[in-house]
């Protein structure tokens, strides 16, 4: 599943396609994707909306729409990729790819084309200021690149919680973005044991997660994440490289870039966790 690096590129790339057209008409092939609205109404609001924005809220991608001309944005689409949702652009003239379940036809005689393989991702079409109430974007945790994700906040979340810190980094309600890799990598990178109860951690080893937290969420997005995004390849497929930057995801048996220890790998609440067990003693 993608985390906030790959969402955030997913929206970069996205803003330089659509940002600015128009959806002439849009057509759902498969109405389950589809939370809150029928697909013949979801056809219907998206004819003729202007893309204004594109934006994030955790993993959420937001698309800003306007229905009238010279209004303000007030309509979003809510998008959750999920574990194989994907975008992709194509011509008019070009075969749509495989496991296309939702196309926009775009003022520029492109198609923009939603595409999910295991079909779990989901979309939701709402009014701009119904968006905020809506439960699961009530539900989120502070971004974690912002002022609101404060040290204050985060120690507070670790004293309420007895849970292992690994399973604790994953609960978006308490944590924002991250998933299996980043959640081990900060983990790493604070060196603290990805195995100890949250509410034993003391205020010093927080501070030095805390900042963990928010350097390989930035470090991710600077260097590109997982993604090398390309709306236009044809094949379906963005996420996943021959590249790996990671410092202990995957890396099972291998040197530990600190010490030289070999990585373990255990599994908590049935996901992996890579560790070093000297850099990351409890």
């Amino acid at each position: 599943m993608p985390e906030l690096p790959e969402v955030e590129h997913v929206v970069r790339a996205l803003r330089r396609v659509v940002l600015g057209r128009r959806i002439m008409a849009a057509e759902m092939k498969l109405p389950r994707l589809l939370a809150g609205s029928s697909p013949a109404s979801f056809k219907r609001k998206l004819r003729g909306a202007r893309i204004d924005d594109v934006g994030r809220r955790g993993k959420y991608i937001l698309i800003g729409l306007n229905s009238k001309p010279g209004s303000a944005t007030d309509q979003v689409l809510l998008v959750h990729l999920r574990m194989t949702g994907k975008f992709l652009c194509v011509g008019t003239d070009e075969p749509l790819p495989p496991y296309h379940h939702v196309v926009f036809y775009l003022d520029d005689d492109r198609r923009l084309v939603f595409c999910d393989m295991r079909q779990f991702g989901r979309m939701r079409l709402l009014a701009r200021k119904a968006l905020a109430k809506l439960p699961q974007i009530q539900a989120l945790a502070p971004e974690p690149l912002s002022e609101d994700f404060s040290f204050d906040y985060f120690v507070e979340t670790l004293s309420q919680s007895r849970r292992c810190l690994k399973q604790l980094l994953l609960d978006q309600t308490r944590v924002l973005g991250l998933g299996n890799i980043y959640a081990s990598e900060a983990l790493f990178l604070a060196g603290i044991s990805p195995l100890k109860a949250a509410n034993s951690l003391s205020k010093k080893r927080a501070l030095r997660l805390h900042q963990a937290i928010r350097d390989i969420l930035q470090e991710a997005i600077d260097a590109g994440s997982t993604l090398r995004i390309d709306f236009g390849d044809g094949n379906g497929s963005y996420f996943g490289t021959t590249e790996r930057f990671w410092r202990v995801y995957e890396r099972q048996g291998e040197p530990c870039v600190n010490c030289g220890a070999a990585i373990r790998r255990v599994v908590q609440g049935g996901r992996s966790t890579y560790f070093c067990p000297r850099c990351q003693r409890r």
